[in-house]
Protein backbone atom coordinates (compact mmCIF):
# COMPACT_ATOMS: atom_id res chain seq x y z
CA UNK A 1 0.00 0.00 0.00
CA UNK A 2 0.80 3.38 -0.79
CA UNK A 3 2.53 5.39 2.49
CA UNK A 4 -0.52 8.35 3.39
CA UNK A 5 0.30 11.49 3.86
CA UNK A 6 -1.55 14.74 4.38
CA UNK A 7 -0.49 17.96 3.48
CA UNK A 8 -1.63 21.58 4.55
CA UNK A 9 -0.02 24.37 2.53
CA UNK A 10 0.52 26.76 0.07
CA UNK A 11 -0.46 27.24 -3.73
CA UNK A 12 1.29 29.18 -6.05
CA UNK A 13 1.96 30.26 -9.23
CA UNK A 14 5.53 30.99 -10.14
CA UNK A 15 6.35 33.39 -12.72
CA UNK A 16 9.80 32.51 -13.22
CA UNK A 17 12.63 35.12 -15.18
CA UNK A 18 16.00 33.62 -16.06
CA UNK A 19 18.27 36.65 -15.80
CA UNK A 20 22.33 36.85 -16.00
CA UNK A 21 22.66 38.27 -12.32
CA UNK A 22 20.33 39.53 -10.13
CA UNK A 23 19.42 43.25 -10.81
CA UNK A 24 20.86 45.76 -8.49
CA UNK A 25 18.29 48.60 -6.75
CA UNK A 26 16.59 50.63 -9.81
CA UNK A 27 18.33 48.65 -12.46
CA UNK A 28 16.53 47.05 -16.13
CA UNK A 29 17.80 43.63 -17.22
CA UNK A 30 17.38 42.07 -20.39
CA UNK A 31 16.36 38.34 -19.45
CA UNK A 32 17.06 35.16 -21.05
CA UNK A 33 13.17 33.53 -20.82
CA UNK A 34 10.21 33.91 -19.20
CA UNK A 35 7.90 30.86 -17.78
CA UNK A 36 4.50 30.49 -15.51
CA UNK A 37 5.34 26.97 -13.03
CA UNK A 38 3.08 25.81 -10.81
CA UNK A 39 4.87 25.94 -7.28
CA UNK A 40 4.42 26.97 -3.48
CA UNK A 41 6.06 25.52 -0.82
CA UNK A 42 3.10 22.94 0.20
CA UNK A 43 1.96 22.30 -3.54
CA UNK A 44 5.52 21.60 -4.12
CA UNK A 45 5.90 19.02 -1.07
CA UNK A 46 2.98 17.12 -1.73
CA UNK A 47 3.96 16.93 -5.51
CA UNK A 48 7.28 15.41 -4.42
CA UNK A 49 6.10 13.31 -1.89
CA UNK A 50 3.19 11.89 -4.45
CA UNK A 51 5.65 11.61 -7.35
CA UNK A 52 7.97 9.24 -4.78
CA UNK A 53 4.90 6.96 -4.23
CA UNK A 54 3.35 8.47 -1.69
CA UNK A 55 -0.94 8.84 -1.79
CA UNK A 56 -1.44 12.41 -1.23
CA UNK A 57 -4.36 14.24 0.25
CA UNK A 58 -3.85 17.98 0.46
CA UNK A 59 -5.29 20.84 2.24
CA UNK A 60 -5.23 24.35 1.01
CA UNK A 61 -6.92 27.10 -0.80
CA UNK A 62 -6.39 28.67 -4.60
CA UNK A 63 -8.37 31.66 -5.95
CA UNK A 64 -11.36 31.40 -8.56
CA UNK A 65 -8.88 32.63 -11.44
CA UNK A 66 -6.90 30.75 -14.19
CA UNK A 67 -3.81 30.36 -12.19
CA UNK A 68 -5.86 28.73 -9.62
CA UNK A 69 -8.13 26.40 -11.96
CA UNK A 70 -4.45 25.66 -13.20
CA UNK A 71 -3.01 24.54 -10.54
CA UNK A 72 -6.25 22.61 -9.04
CA UNK A 73 -5.82 20.20 -12.23
CA UNK A 74 -1.79 19.88 -11.89
CA UNK A 75 -2.41 18.90 -7.97
CA UNK A 76 -4.89 16.31 -10.03
CA UNK A 77 -3.08 15.46 -12.38
CA UNK A 78 -0.24 13.78 -9.50
CA UNK A 79 -3.36 11.37 -8.18
CA UNK A 80 -3.67 13.79 -4.65
CA UNK A 81 -7.00 13.91 -3.25
CA UNK A 82 -8.54 17.25 -3.36
CA UNK A 83 -11.91 17.39 -1.56
CA UNK A 84 -10.22 20.30 0.80
CA UNK A 85 -8.58 22.73 -1.45
CA UNK A 86 -10.44 25.27 -1.49
CA UNK A 87 -11.78 27.93 -4.32
CA UNK A 88 -12.09 31.29 -3.05
CA UNK A 89 -14.07 33.33 -4.60
CA UNK A 90 -13.16 37.26 -5.62
CA UNK A 91 -9.46 36.30 -4.14
CA UNK A 92 -6.25 35.89 -6.66
CA UNK A 93 -4.49 32.54 -6.22
CA UNK A 94 -1.06 33.47 -4.79
CA UNK A 95 1.48 34.07 -6.85
CA UNK A 96 5.55 33.71 -6.69
CA UNK A 97 8.23 36.11 -8.96
CA UNK A 98 10.98 34.26 -9.12
CA UNK A 99 14.36 35.64 -10.55
CA UNK A 100 17.11 33.06 -11.29
CA UNK A 101 20.37 33.45 -12.30
CA UNK A 102 23.10 32.02 -14.54
CA UNK A 103 24.96 30.39 -11.56
CA UNK A 104 21.44 28.72 -10.63
CA UNK A 105 20.38 31.29 -7.90
CA UNK A 106 17.35 32.57 -6.94
CA UNK A 107 15.57 35.35 -4.80
CA UNK A 108 12.03 35.51 -4.81
CA UNK A 109 8.55 37.56 -4.15
CA UNK A 110 5.52 36.44 -2.74
CA UNK A 111 2.16 37.26 -2.32
CA UNK A 112 -0.27 35.25 -0.73
CA UNK A 113 -3.16 35.56 -2.15
CA UNK A 114 -5.65 32.88 -1.15
CA UNK A 115 -3.16 31.03 0.75
CA UNK A 116 -3.65 33.45 3.17
CA UNK A 117 -7.38 32.65 3.43
CA UNK A 118 -6.95 29.14 4.82
CA UNK A 119 -8.65 29.25 7.81
CA UNK A 120 -8.55 27.27 11.00
CA UNK A 121 -12.49 26.04 10.14
CA UNK A 122 -11.30 24.77 7.00
CA UNK A 123 -8.48 22.68 9.06
CA UNK A 124 -11.06 21.43 11.32
CA UNK A 125 -13.38 19.99 8.91
CA UNK A 126 -10.73 18.03 7.49
CA UNK A 127 -9.97 16.65 10.91
CA UNK A 128 -10.38 13.02 9.27
CA UNK A 129 -8.01 13.44 6.51
CA UNK A 130 -5.60 14.42 8.86
CA UNK A 131 -5.99 11.92 11.63
CA UNK A 132 -6.31 9.29 8.83
CA UNK A 133 -2.74 9.99 7.79
CA UNK A 134 0.69 8.36 8.53
CA UNK A 135 2.64 11.64 8.63
CA UNK A 136 1.19 15.93 8.33
CA UNK A 137 3.54 17.82 6.19
CA UNK A 138 3.39 21.78 7.00
CA UNK A 139 4.97 25.14 6.15
CA UNK A 140 4.24 29.00 6.81
CA UNK A 141 3.21 30.15 3.58
CA UNK A 142 -0.13 29.68 4.96
CA UNK A 143 -1.78 31.19 8.54
CA UNK A 144 0.11 30.31 11.62
CA UNK A 145 -2.84 29.88 13.11
CA UNK A 146 -3.97 27.12 11.07
CA UNK A 147 -0.54 25.44 10.98
CA UNK A 148 -1.28 25.12 14.38
CA UNK A 149 -4.45 23.58 14.78
CA UNK A 150 -3.28 21.38 12.27
CA UNK A 151 -0.26 20.32 14.15
CA UNK A 152 -2.78 19.99 17.23
CA UNK A 153 -5.26 17.74 15.41
CA UNK A 154 -2.46 15.44 14.07
CA UNK A 155 -0.74 14.67 17.35
CA UNK A 156 -4.40 14.49 19.24
CA UNK A 157 -4.92 11.31 16.62
CA UNK A 158 -0.78 9.89 16.74
CA UNK A 159 0.21 11.55 13.01
CA UNK A 160 4.02 12.07 13.10
CA UNK A 161 4.57 16.00 12.49
CA UNK A 162 7.10 17.41 9.55
CA UNK A 163 6.99 20.96 9.99
CA UNK A 164 9.22 22.92 7.71
CA UNK A 165 9.42 26.48 9.11
CA UNK A 166 9.52 28.84 5.72
CA UNK A 167 9.34 31.49 5.23
CA UNK A 168 11.16 31.79 8.56
CA UNK A 169 9.80 33.24 11.51
CA UNK A 170 9.47 33.48 15.23
CA UNK A 171 7.72 29.98 16.64
CA UNK A 172 6.60 29.38 19.97
CA UNK A 173 8.11 26.59 21.99
CA UNK A 174 4.97 24.92 22.94
CA UNK A 175 4.36 24.29 18.90
CA UNK A 176 7.90 23.11 18.20
CA UNK A 177 7.30 20.78 21.03
CA UNK A 178 4.48 19.08 18.71
CA UNK A 179 6.61 18.59 16.06
CA UNK A 180 8.75 15.72 15.04
CA UNK A 181 10.67 16.38 12.95
CA UNK A 182 11.53 19.63 12.48
CA UNK A 183 13.58 20.54 8.48
CA UNK A 184 14.68 24.01 7.95
CA UNK A 185 17.19 25.71 6.15
CA UNK A 186 20.19 27.72 7.75
CA UNK A 187 18.69 31.43 7.54
CA UNK A 188 15.47 29.44 9.27
CA UNK A 189 17.99 27.63 11.83
CA UNK A 190 19.79 31.15 12.86
CA UNK A 191 16.59 32.57 13.10
CA UNK A 192 15.15 30.04 15.57
CA UNK A 193 18.19 29.28 17.88
CA UNK A 194 19.69 32.36 18.06
CA UNK A 195 23.16 31.11 16.53
CA UNK A 196 24.15 32.30 12.84
CA UNK A 197 24.81 29.45 11.11
CA UNK A 198 27.44 29.39 8.43
CA UNK A 199 29.40 25.75 8.86
CA UNK A 200 28.65 22.73 10.36
CA UNK A 201 30.23 23.60 14.05
CA UNK A 202 27.46 26.45 13.98
CA UNK A 203 25.04 23.92 12.28
CA UNK A 204 24.79 21.86 14.88
CA UNK A 205 25.51 24.75 17.74
CA UNK A 206 22.10 26.04 16.49
CA UNK A 207 20.27 22.59 15.72
CA UNK A 208 21.02 21.91 19.58
CA UNK A 209 19.99 25.20 20.57
CA UNK A 210 16.58 24.29 18.53
CA UNK A 211 16.10 20.30 20.37
CA UNK A 212 16.23 22.15 23.79
CA UNK A 213 12.95 24.06 22.82
CA UNK A 214 11.12 20.55 22.12
CA UNK A 215 11.46 19.56 18.80
CA UNK A 216 12.27 15.35 18.53
CA UNK A 217 14.45 15.90 15.17
CA UNK A 218 16.33 19.12 13.86
CA UNK A 219 17.05 18.27 9.95
CA UNK A 220 19.23 21.64 8.95
CA UNK A 221 19.87 21.37 5.00
CA UNK A 222 22.64 23.53 3.49
CA UNK A 223 22.45 23.43 -0.21
CA UNK A 224 25.55 22.37 -1.23
CA UNK A 225 27.47 21.97 2.18
CA UNK A 226 25.45 19.06 2.75
CA UNK A 227 22.77 18.35 5.50
CA UNK A 228 23.05 17.71 9.43
CA UNK A 229 20.68 15.56 11.37
CA UNK A 230 20.18 16.09 15.09
CA UNK A 231 18.48 14.59 17.59
CA UNK A 232 19.19 13.47 21.73
CA UNK A 233 21.25 11.02 20.50
CA UNK A 234 23.86 13.27 19.01
CA UNK A 235 24.34 14.84 15.44
CA UNK A 236 25.23 13.05 12.22
CA UNK A 237 26.19 15.04 8.89
CA UNK A 238 25.22 13.58 5.71
CA UNK A 239 27.28 14.98 2.66
CA UNK A 240 25.24 16.97 -0.35
CA UNK A 241 25.40 14.95 -3.62
CA UNK A 242 27.24 17.00 -6.31
CA UNK A 243 25.46 18.02 -9.69
CA UNK A 244 25.63 20.93 -12.66
CA UNK A 245 23.20 23.15 -10.90
CA UNK A 246 20.33 25.07 -13.13
CA UNK A 247 17.83 26.08 -10.74
CA UNK A 248 17.64 25.26 -6.86
CA UNK A 249 13.69 26.16 -6.77
CA UNK A 250 12.27 23.62 -4.89
CA UNK A 251 15.10 21.74 -3.96
CA UNK A 252 14.10 22.42 -0.14
CA UNK A 253 10.71 21.52 -0.93
CA UNK A 254 11.90 18.20 -2.71
CA UNK A 255 13.54 17.18 0.38
CA UNK A 256 10.82 17.31 2.31
CA UNK A 257 8.59 15.57 0.62
CA UNK A 258 11.45 12.79 -0.40
CA UNK A 259 12.28 12.50 3.60
CA UNK A 260 8.27 12.51 4.53
CA UNK A 261 7.86 9.32 2.10
CA UNK A 262 11.12 7.21 3.38
CA UNK A 263 9.47 7.88 7.10
CA UNK A 264 6.48 6.93 6.13
CA UNK A 265 7.74 3.62 4.32
CA UNK A 266 9.62 2.81 7.40
CA UNK A 267 13.02 3.91 6.51
CA UNK A 268 15.40 5.05 9.50
CA UNK A 269 16.39 8.68 9.36
CA UNK A 270 19.49 8.48 7.90
CA UNK A 271 18.21 6.48 4.78
CA UNK A 272 15.44 8.92 4.69
CA UNK A 273 17.67 11.86 4.35
CA UNK A 274 19.83 9.92 1.79
CA UNK A 275 17.15 9.92 -0.47
CA UNK A 276 16.27 13.33 -0.39
CA UNK A 277 19.30 14.57 -0.76
CA UNK A 278 19.43 12.27 -4.00
CA UNK A 279 15.90 13.53 -4.34
CA UNK A 280 16.89 17.24 -4.15
CA UNK A 281 19.86 17.04 -6.53
CA UNK A 282 18.08 16.28 -9.11
CA UNK A 283 15.86 18.66 -8.77
CA UNK A 284 18.52 21.39 -9.26
CA UNK A 285 19.40 20.26 -12.84
CA UNK A 286 16.08 21.60 -14.12
CA UNK A 287 14.72 24.80 -14.26
CA UNK A 288 11.61 25.11 -12.12
CA UNK A 289 9.55 24.08 -9.28
CA UNK A 290 7.14 21.25 -10.37
CA UNK A 291 8.83 21.01 -13.18
CA UNK A 292 12.04 19.79 -12.13
CA UNK A 293 10.69 17.10 -9.38
CA UNK A 294 11.71 14.10 -10.11
CA UNK A 295 9.55 10.66 -10.62
CA UNK A 296 10.61 7.50 -8.26
CA UNK A 297 12.34 5.79 -10.90
CA UNK A 298 14.57 9.15 -11.96
CA UNK A 299 15.65 8.92 -8.62
CA UNK A 300 16.41 4.77 -8.35
CA UNK A 301 18.46 5.21 -11.46
CA UNK A 302 19.70 8.08 -10.42
CA UNK A 303 20.98 6.41 -7.36
CA UNK A 304 22.44 3.18 -9.04
CA UNK A 305 24.19 5.05 -11.17
CA UNK A 306 26.19 7.46 -8.54
CA UNK A 307 27.02 4.33 -6.26
CA UNK A 308 28.38 2.53 -9.33
CA UNK A 309 30.55 5.08 -10.16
Amino acid sequence: MKPRITVVGSVNMDLVFRTPRMPAMGETLHGHEFRQIPGGKGANQAVAAARQGAAISFIGAVGDDGFGSFSHDCLAAEGMELTHLASVAGVATGVAGILVDDNGSNSIVLAAGANATLTVAQVEAATATIANAQLLVCQLETPLATVTRAIEIARQNGVKVILNPAPAQDLSDSLLAQVDYLILNETEASQLSGVTVTDQASAKAASEQILKRGTSVVLLTMGEHGALITDASGSQFIAAVKVDVVDTTAAGDTFVGAFAVGIANGLSMMDASREAQYTAALTVTKLGAQTSIPHRHDVLEFMAVRKAA
